[in-house]
Protein backbone atom coordinates (compact mmCIF):
# COMPACT_ATOMS: atom_id res chain seq x y z
CA UNK A 1 0.00 0.00 0.00
CA UNK A 2 2.77 2.20 1.25
CA UNK A 3 4.32 1.49 -2.61
CA UNK A 4 1.00 2.59 -4.69
CA UNK A 5 0.70 6.21 -2.30
CA UNK A 6 4.70 6.17 -3.00
CA UNK A 7 4.49 5.75 -6.86
CA UNK A 8 0.71 7.86 -6.98
CA UNK A 9 2.56 10.79 -5.01
CA UNK A 10 5.56 10.73 -7.65
CA UNK A 11 3.32 10.39 -10.57
CA UNK A 12 5.05 12.93 -13.16
CA UNK A 13 1.93 14.21 -14.45
CA UNK A 14 1.37 15.74 -11.46
CA UNK A 15 5.25 17.19 -11.16
CA UNK A 16 5.81 17.59 -14.64
CA UNK A 17 4.51 18.74 -18.03
CA UNK A 18 3.34 16.50 -20.76
CA UNK A 19 5.86 14.11 -22.29
CA UNK A 20 8.34 14.81 -19.71
CA UNK A 21 9.61 12.39 -16.53
CA UNK A 22 11.89 12.08 -13.78
CA UNK A 23 14.35 10.57 -15.98
CA UNK A 24 14.94 14.13 -17.93
CA UNK A 25 15.95 15.50 -14.93
CA UNK A 26 18.74 13.14 -13.88
CA UNK A 27 22.50 14.00 -13.37
CA UNK A 28 24.64 13.99 -17.18
CA UNK A 29 27.40 15.95 -18.21
CA UNK A 30 28.50 18.12 -15.52
CA UNK A 31 24.85 18.93 -15.03
CA UNK A 32 23.31 18.95 -11.43
CA UNK A 33 19.37 19.13 -10.91
CA UNK A 34 17.00 19.55 -8.24
CA UNK A 35 16.46 16.48 -6.19
CA UNK A 36 13.56 16.01 -2.91
CA UNK A 37 16.17 13.89 -1.62
CA UNK A 38 18.06 17.14 -1.22
CA UNK A 39 15.75 18.67 1.26
CA UNK A 40 16.47 16.25 3.92
CA UNK A 41 19.34 18.00 5.00
CA UNK A 42 16.46 20.81 5.89
CA UNK A 43 15.45 19.34 9.00
CA UNK A 44 18.71 18.81 10.83
CA UNK A 45 19.50 22.84 10.10
CA UNK A 46 17.00 23.54 11.48
CA UNK A 47 17.82 22.12 14.55
CA UNK A 48 21.01 23.49 13.76
CA UNK A 49 19.14 26.72 14.32
CA UNK A 50 17.60 26.52 16.51
CA UNK A 51 21.08 25.87 18.90
CA UNK A 52 22.56 28.87 16.91
CA UNK A 53 19.46 31.09 17.73
CA UNK A 54 19.65 30.16 21.49
CA UNK A 55 23.64 31.34 21.23
CA UNK A 56 22.79 34.63 19.39
CA UNK A 57 19.95 35.42 21.38
CA UNK A 58 22.24 34.71 24.80
CA UNK A 59 25.41 35.96 24.11
CA UNK A 60 24.61 39.08 21.01
CA UNK A 61 20.51 39.84 21.28
CA UNK A 62 21.37 39.93 25.40
CA UNK A 63 23.99 42.61 25.93
CA UNK A 64 22.71 44.41 22.70
CA UNK A 65 19.90 44.72 24.75
CA UNK A 66 22.01 46.24 27.66
CA UNK A 67 23.49 48.59 25.38
CA UNK A 68 20.54 50.01 24.08
CA UNK A 69 18.89 50.57 27.53
CA UNK A 70 16.43 47.77 27.08
CA UNK A 71 14.11 48.21 29.96
CA UNK A 72 11.44 46.03 31.69
CA UNK A 73 8.46 47.04 32.56
CA UNK A 74 7.58 46.38 36.88
CA UNK A 75 4.47 44.20 36.41
CA UNK A 76 1.89 43.41 39.85
CA UNK A 77 2.02 40.13 40.55
CA UNK A 78 -1.40 38.18 40.80
CA UNK A 79 -1.39 37.03 44.55
CA UNK A 80 -2.10 33.49 44.95
CA UNK A 81 -5.18 32.73 45.12
CA UNK A 82 -6.13 28.95 44.60
CA UNK A 83 -9.71 29.31 43.13
CA UNK A 84 -9.13 32.21 40.47
CA UNK A 85 -5.80 30.16 39.23
CA UNK A 86 -8.13 27.34 38.86
CA UNK A 87 -10.52 29.24 36.82
CA UNK A 88 -7.77 31.03 34.62
CA UNK A 89 -5.48 27.74 34.40
CA UNK A 90 -8.82 25.77 32.83
CA UNK A 91 -11.37 27.79 31.83
CA UNK A 92 -10.84 31.13 31.01
CA UNK A 93 -8.02 33.85 30.91
CA UNK A 94 -10.94 36.50 30.51
CA UNK A 95 -13.95 35.69 32.40
CA UNK A 96 -17.54 37.62 31.52
CA UNK A 97 -19.02 39.64 34.01
CA UNK A 98 -21.53 36.92 35.66
CA UNK A 99 -17.93 34.90 36.13
CA UNK A 100 -16.24 37.85 38.05
CA UNK A 101 -19.36 37.90 40.50
CA UNK A 102 -19.38 34.07 40.81
CA UNK A 103 -15.45 33.84 41.55
CA UNK A 104 -15.88 37.10 44.31
CA UNK A 105 -18.44 34.79 46.21
CA UNK A 106 -16.52 31.87 45.96
CA UNK A 107 -12.68 33.43 46.76
CA UNK A 108 -13.97 35.79 48.99
CA UNK A 109 -12.64 38.76 47.30
CA UNK A 110 -14.27 41.95 45.66
CA UNK A 111 -15.54 41.88 41.95
CA UNK A 112 -12.75 44.98 41.66
CA UNK A 113 -10.06 42.82 43.22
CA UNK A 114 -10.98 39.58 41.04
CA UNK A 115 -11.20 42.06 38.24
CA UNK A 116 -7.29 42.98 39.59
CA UNK A 117 -6.25 39.86 39.90
CA UNK A 118 -7.08 38.38 36.19
CA UNK A 119 -5.18 41.59 34.77
CA UNK A 120 -2.39 41.11 36.93
CA UNK A 121 -2.02 37.16 35.90
CA UNK A 122 -2.67 38.03 32.11
CA UNK A 123 0.27 40.62 32.39
CA UNK A 124 2.47 37.74 34.05
CA UNK A 125 2.02 35.62 30.99
CA UNK A 126 2.69 38.29 28.93
CA UNK A 127 6.26 38.25 27.19
CA UNK A 128 8.83 40.53 28.70
CA UNK A 129 9.93 43.23 26.59
CA UNK A 130 13.76 41.21 26.88
CA UNK A 131 12.21 38.73 25.15
CA UNK A 132 10.73 40.31 22.29
CA UNK A 133 13.94 42.30 21.63
CA UNK A 134 15.99 38.92 21.61
CA UNK A 135 13.13 37.66 18.70
CA UNK A 136 13.44 40.54 16.95
CA UNK A 137 17.31 41.03 17.22
CA UNK A 138 17.71 37.19 16.05
CA UNK A 139 15.12 37.79 12.76
CA UNK A 140 16.81 40.78 12.34
CA UNK A 141 19.91 39.30 11.30
CA UNK A 142 18.90 36.58 9.32
CA UNK A 143 16.95 38.43 7.12
CA UNK A 144 19.25 40.77 6.62
CA UNK A 145 21.67 38.23 6.26
CA UNK A 146 19.10 36.14 3.56
CA UNK A 147 18.79 39.08 1.24
CA UNK A 148 22.04 40.33 0.81
CA UNK A 149 22.93 36.38 -0.38
CA UNK A 150 19.50 36.16 -2.00
CA UNK A 151 20.90 39.21 -3.91
CA UNK A 152 23.96 37.74 -4.77
CA UNK A 153 22.29 34.73 -5.69
CA UNK A 154 20.16 36.03 -8.74
CA UNK A 155 21.54 39.92 -9.48
CA UNK A 156 23.96 38.50 -12.20
CA UNK A 157 21.17 35.74 -13.69
CA UNK A 158 19.24 36.91 -16.69
CA UNK A 159 15.98 35.97 -15.38
CA UNK A 160 16.44 38.60 -12.70
CA UNK A 161 15.74 41.30 -15.70
CA UNK A 162 13.39 39.57 -17.62
CA UNK A 163 11.06 37.33 -16.09
CA UNK A 164 10.56 35.65 -19.14
CA UNK A 165 13.50 33.71 -19.08
CA UNK A 166 12.31 32.51 -15.94
CA UNK A 167 10.82 29.68 -17.86
CA UNK A 168 13.30 29.48 -20.79
CA UNK A 169 14.19 25.47 -21.49
CA UNK A 170 11.97 24.37 -18.55
CA UNK A 171 12.09 21.85 -17.13
CA UNK A 172 15.50 20.63 -18.10
CA UNK A 173 17.10 23.37 -15.98
CA UNK A 174 20.32 23.00 -13.79
CA UNK A 175 21.01 24.13 -10.48
CA UNK A 176 23.76 26.04 -9.28
CA UNK A 177 25.81 25.77 -5.78
CA UNK A 178 24.75 28.86 -4.94
CA UNK A 179 21.00 27.99 -5.45
CA UNK A 180 21.51 24.91 -3.85
CA UNK A 181 22.23 26.55 -0.26
CA UNK A 182 20.29 29.25 -0.81
CA UNK A 183 17.49 27.10 -0.58
CA UNK A 184 18.24 24.83 1.87
CA UNK A 185 18.98 27.51 4.12
CA UNK A 186 15.56 29.31 3.94
CA UNK A 187 13.65 25.84 4.01
CA UNK A 188 15.92 25.29 7.08
CA UNK A 189 14.72 28.39 8.70
CA UNK A 190 11.53 28.71 8.18
CA UNK A 191 11.31 24.40 9.29
CA UNK A 192 12.89 26.62 12.80
CA UNK A 193 10.09 28.80 12.98
CA UNK A 194 7.56 26.51 12.88
CA UNK A 195 9.19 24.47 15.44
CA UNK A 196 9.64 27.02 17.91
CA UNK A 197 6.54 29.00 17.26
CA UNK A 198 4.72 27.44 20.42
CA UNK A 199 7.43 29.43 22.41
CA UNK A 200 7.99 32.38 20.54
CA UNK A 201 6.06 36.01 21.44
CA UNK A 202 2.37 35.27 20.31
CA UNK A 203 0.50 38.09 18.52
CA UNK A 204 -3.08 38.40 17.38
CA UNK A 205 -1.87 37.09 13.76
CA UNK A 206 -0.76 33.71 15.77
CA UNK A 207 -3.12 31.36 13.66
CA UNK A 208 -2.04 33.32 9.87
CA UNK A 209 1.70 32.93 10.93
CA UNK A 210 0.89 29.72 11.15
CA UNK A 211 -0.90 29.40 7.78
CA UNK A 212 2.25 31.37 6.56
CA UNK A 213 4.65 29.38 7.87
CA UNK A 214 3.24 26.07 6.32
CA UNK A 215 2.63 27.69 3.12
CA UNK A 216 6.14 29.24 2.49
CA UNK A 217 7.58 25.43 3.57
CA UNK A 218 5.20 24.44 1.08
CA UNK A 219 5.63 26.50 -1.85
CA UNK A 220 9.74 26.20 -1.09
CA UNK A 221 9.83 22.56 -1.11
CA UNK A 222 7.05 22.29 -4.30
CA UNK A 223 9.33 24.41 -6.48
CA UNK A 224 12.09 22.05 -5.56
CA UNK A 225 10.56 19.40 -6.65
CA UNK A 226 8.81 20.57 -9.40
CA UNK A 227 12.23 22.50 -10.36
CA UNK A 228 10.33 26.07 -9.96
CA UNK A 229 14.42 27.51 -8.81
CA UNK A 230 14.14 30.65 -10.75
CA UNK A 231 10.75 31.51 -9.53
CA UNK A 232 12.07 30.21 -5.84
CA UNK A 233 14.26 32.35 -5.58
CA UNK A 234 12.63 35.39 -6.69
CA UNK A 235 10.16 35.20 -4.93
CA UNK A 236 12.34 34.54 -1.52
CA UNK A 237 14.59 37.84 -2.23
CA UNK A 238 11.39 39.30 -2.76
CA UNK A 239 10.25 38.55 0.58
CA UNK A 240 13.10 38.79 2.60
CA UNK A 241 13.40 42.57 1.49
CA UNK A 242 11.08 44.00 3.79
CA UNK A 243 11.07 41.63 6.54
CA UNK A 244 14.41 42.66 8.25
CA UNK A 245 13.29 46.21 7.99
CA UNK A 246 10.44 45.46 10.39
CA UNK A 247 12.25 43.65 12.63
CA UNK A 248 14.86 47.03 13.11
CA UNK A 249 11.96 49.05 14.02
CA UNK A 250 10.41 46.54 16.60
CA UNK A 251 14.11 46.57 18.15
CA UNK A 252 14.46 50.53 18.56
CA UNK A 253 10.77 50.76 19.31
CA UNK A 254 11.45 48.12 22.31
CA UNK A 255 14.58 50.42 23.12
CA UNK A 256 12.00 53.01 23.41
CA UNK A 257 14.23 54.92 20.21
CA UNK A 258 10.08 56.56 18.93
CA UNK A 259 11.86 58.92 16.32
CA UNK A 260 13.92 55.65 14.92
CA UNK A 261 11.41 53.11 14.77
CA UNK A 262 8.60 55.21 13.29
CA UNK A 263 11.15 56.49 10.75
CA UNK A 264 12.01 52.75 9.39
CA UNK A 265 9.05 51.62 10.08
CA UNK A 266 7.34 54.17 7.12
CA UNK A 267 10.33 52.97 5.22
CA UNK A 268 9.17 49.37 5.30
CA UNK A 269 5.43 50.17 4.81
CA UNK A 270 6.62 51.58 1.88
CA UNK A 271 8.65 48.56 0.81
CA UNK A 272 6.19 46.02 1.84
CA UNK A 273 3.65 47.60 -0.25
CA UNK A 274 5.68 48.20 -3.33
CA UNK A 275 6.99 44.50 -3.17
CA UNK A 276 4.20 42.80 -1.92
CA UNK A 277 0.87 44.14 -3.11
CA UNK A 278 2.60 45.44 -6.57
CA UNK A 279 5.88 43.67 -8.08
CA UNK A 280 5.16 40.21 -6.27
CA UNK A 281 0.77 40.04 -7.90
CA UNK A 282 2.01 41.90 -11.02
CA UNK A 283 5.36 40.67 -11.68
CA UNK A 284 5.91 37.28 -10.14
CA UNK A 285 2.73 35.90 -10.56
CA UNK A 286 1.83 36.77 -13.70
CA UNK A 287 5.18 35.22 -14.66
CA UNK A 288 4.29 32.18 -12.87
CA UNK A 289 0.74 32.16 -14.14
CA UNK A 290 0.97 33.04 -17.51
CA UNK A 291 4.33 33.15 -19.45
CA UNK A 292 4.41 28.83 -18.39
CA UNK A 293 1.08 28.59 -20.86
CA UNK A 294 3.04 29.74 -23.91
CA UNK A 295 5.36 26.76 -23.17
CA UNK A 296 3.07 24.10 -22.17
CA UNK A 297 -0.37 22.90 -21.19
CA UNK A 298 -1.43 23.39 -17.57
CA UNK A 299 -0.90 20.42 -15.50
CA UNK A 300 -1.10 19.96 -11.55
CA UNK A 301 1.92 21.59 -10.45
CA UNK A 302 1.27 24.35 -12.24
CA UNK A 303 -1.98 24.74 -10.61
CA UNK A 304 -0.63 24.02 -7.42
CA UNK A 305 2.21 26.03 -6.96
CA UNK A 306 -0.25 29.29 -8.30
CA UNK A 307 -2.69 28.33 -5.70
CA UNK A 308 -0.27 28.67 -2.77
CA UNK A 309 0.49 31.88 -4.09
CA UNK A 310 -2.42 33.37 -3.88
CA UNK A 311 -2.87 31.85 -0.36
CA UNK A 312 0.38 33.84 0.41
CA UNK A 313 -0.95 36.96 -1.23
CA UNK A 314 -3.54 36.69 0.58
CA UNK A 315 -1.53 36.82 3.81
CA UNK A 316 -0.27 39.72 2.49
CA UNK A 317 -3.11 41.91 2.22
CA UNK A 318 -4.23 41.33 5.52
CA UNK A 319 -0.78 42.34 6.87
CA UNK A 320 -1.16 45.43 4.47
CA UNK A 321 -4.18 46.08 6.00
CA UNK A 322 -2.09 46.39 9.81
CA UNK A 323 0.31 48.29 8.16
CA UNK A 324 -1.77 50.95 6.45
CA UNK A 325 -3.60 51.34 10.26
CA UNK A 326 -0.33 51.69 11.86
CA UNK A 327 0.79 53.87 9.42
CA UNK A 328 -2.41 56.19 10.00
CA UNK A 329 -1.52 56.30 13.84
CA UNK A 330 2.02 57.65 12.83
CA UNK A 331 0.65 60.34 10.59
CA UNK A 332 -1.71 61.42 13.03
CA UNK A 333 1.22 61.81 15.52
CA UNK A 334 0.49 58.83 17.78
CA UNK A 335 3.82 56.08 18.85
CA UNK A 336 3.24 53.47 15.70
CA UNK A 337 2.84 49.77 17.52
CA UNK A 338 2.30 46.81 16.58
CA UNK A 339 -1.09 45.82 15.88
CA UNK A 340 -0.50 42.09 16.35
CA UNK A 341 1.07 42.59 19.85
CA UNK A 342 -1.02 41.87 22.68
CA UNK A 343 -0.87 45.11 24.93
CA UNK A 344 -0.04 44.96 28.38
CA UNK A 345 -2.68 45.68 30.78
CA UNK A 346 -2.88 48.41 33.41
CA UNK A 347 -4.67 48.27 37.37
CA UNK A 348 -6.81 51.40 35.89
CA UNK A 349 -8.96 50.49 38.72
CA UNK A 350 -6.25 50.67 41.26
CA UNK A 351 -4.81 53.18 40.21
CA UNK A 352 -8.07 55.51 40.33
CA UNK A 353 -8.81 54.52 44.11
CA UNK A 354 -5.03 55.67 45.04
CA UNK A 355 -5.67 58.70 43.13
CA UNK A 356 -8.46 59.63 45.12
CA UNK A 357 -7.20 58.17 48.19
CA UNK A 358 -3.34 60.17 47.99
CA UNK A 359 -3.21 61.86 44.42
CA UNK A 360 -1.29 60.67 41.09
CA UNK A 361 0.76 57.28 41.55
CA UNK A 362 4.11 56.48 40.24
CA UNK A 363 4.34 52.62 40.72
CA UNK A 364 2.28 52.27 43.16
CA UNK A 365 3.42 55.21 45.58
CA UNK A 366 2.03 59.13 45.89
CA UNK A 367 3.43 61.64 43.74
CA UNK A 368 4.84 64.51 45.62
CA UNK A 369 6.10 66.79 42.65
CA UNK A 370 3.13 66.60 39.92
CA UNK A 371 4.66 69.62 38.07
CA UNK A 372 6.49 67.18 35.91
CA UNK A 373 5.39 66.34 32.27
CA UNK A 374 5.59 62.47 31.58
CA UNK A 375 7.60 61.46 28.76
CA UNK A 376 8.18 58.55 26.38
Amino acid sequence: MFQTLYSYFWWERLWLPANLTWADLEDRDGRVYAKASDLYITLPLAFLFLVVRHLFETYVATPLAGLLNVKEKVRLKATPNVVLEKFYAATSKHPKQADVEALSKKSGCTVRQVERWFRRRRNQDRPSLLKKFREASWRFTFYLIAFIAGMAVIVDKPWFYDLREVWKGYPIQSMLPSQYWYYMIELSFYWSLLFSIASDVKRKDFKEQIIHHVATIILISFSWFANYIRAGTLIMALHDSSDYLLESAKMFNYAGWRNTCNNIFIVFAAVFIITRLVILPFWIMHCTMFYPLDLYPAFFGYYFFNFMMVVLQSLHIFWAYLIIRMAQKFITGKVVEDERSDREETDNSEEEEEVAKNGPLSNGHPVLNNNHRKTD
